[in-house]
């Protein structure tokens, strides 16, 4: 079976190519993607509400070509919510071309299970996120939280991510915020922290530098704030630049599209701990291990 067409939540969508392979390592179909992610939908979808989402698409599984998709492809269902926004994500800082006119980008926002289940069959395996979010006007409305990207240089691994997370953790609960950790799907880790009241982006990158720069500063053996690739060998990258206004992080609970279909996973700090003592204690997890985690214990946080 091939092709269906099925009813989601009073859409009728058309569902191709269930049976193409996506993950050749693992023989994962593009039918079994689209189960993830409308069994995963009740965790994932409050992480994509009301952002603008950039999509990563694989057409032809994983070991084929894949583009990024910031605007809503030609044929977009009318059905499917959209917003215009400056490239930057912000009103006052929208970049401007040679004739002085603000340049835009149409993103589709992910509010419910049927844009979900489109996307996805659009062979969107990854989804991707701005920290702001817009507006039931579709105006973007600030940053609501901050995100770090712990990008391990090696012989660094998770390990050593775990470790930098931890010292994160203490500076932010400091500021009375509550941060909480995701595994990348990738080779490292990603803390959020949600502010209490939306900021500009700029704002919010700034309190990500300070960070990156004070834990530099205390363990500038295991903590890079540089961007320099050269200079990241054995340390963890602090990636405070994931917060401008114009980048993304892909989202908790996501695919990713790499050689087995791991999934970016929020986990708690007990598993966060265990993973800065133990190289093997905390490891990337595959969408089934991701599902059946999510059905015995909930959403984490």
């Amino acid at each position: 079976m091939s092709e269906v067409r099925v009813d989601v939540e009073g859409r009728t969508l058309r569902l191709t190519n269930l049976d193409k392979v996506l993950y050749p390592r693992t023989g994962t179909t593009k039918g079994e993607v689209l189960d993830y992610y409308a069994r995963i939908s009740p965790v994932l979808l409050p992480h994509l509400r009301g952002r603008a989402v950039t999509r990563i698409r694989w057409p032809h599984g994983v070991d084929g070509p894949s583009f990024f998709e910031k605007n809503a492809p030609a044929g977009t269902p009318s059905w499917v919510r959209t917003v215009t926004v400056p490239t930057t994500g912000s009103r006052s800082a929208g970049s401007r071309s040679a004739d002085g006119r603000e340049s835009t980008l149409r993103f589709p926002v992910v509010d419910d299970l049927a844009t979900l289940t489109w996307l996805v069959n659009l062979a969107a395996l990854e989804l991707h996120v701005h920290q702001w979010r817009v507006d039931e006007s579709g105006d973007p409305v600030g940053a609501d939280r901050i995100v770090v990207d712990l990008d391990p240089g090696e012989p660094a691994g998770l390990q050593e991510c775990c470790q930098v997370a931890l010292l994160a953790r203490d500076l932010l609960r400091d500021l009375g915020i509550e941060p909480f950790a995701a595994t990348s799907g990738s080779k490292g880790l990603h803390l959020y922290a949600p502010l209490p009241e939306p900021v500009p982006s700029d704002e919010a990158t700034a309190v990500a530098r300070q960070l990156a720069e004070t834990l530099e500063t205390a363990r500038p053996e295991l903590v890079t704030a540089t961007m320099t690739k050269s200079r990241r060998g054995g340390k963890v990258f602090f990636d405070w630049s994931q917060n401008s206004g114009s980048k993304t992080t892909v989202a908790p609970y996501s695919l990713r599209g790499r050689a087995k279909p791991y999934v970016a996973t929020p986990v708690d700090w007990a598993e966060v701990a265990q993973g800065a003592g133990d190289p093997l204690g905390l490891e990337q997890l595959r969408f089934e291990e991701v599902l059946q985690r999510v059905a015995d214990r909930g959403p984490t946080p």
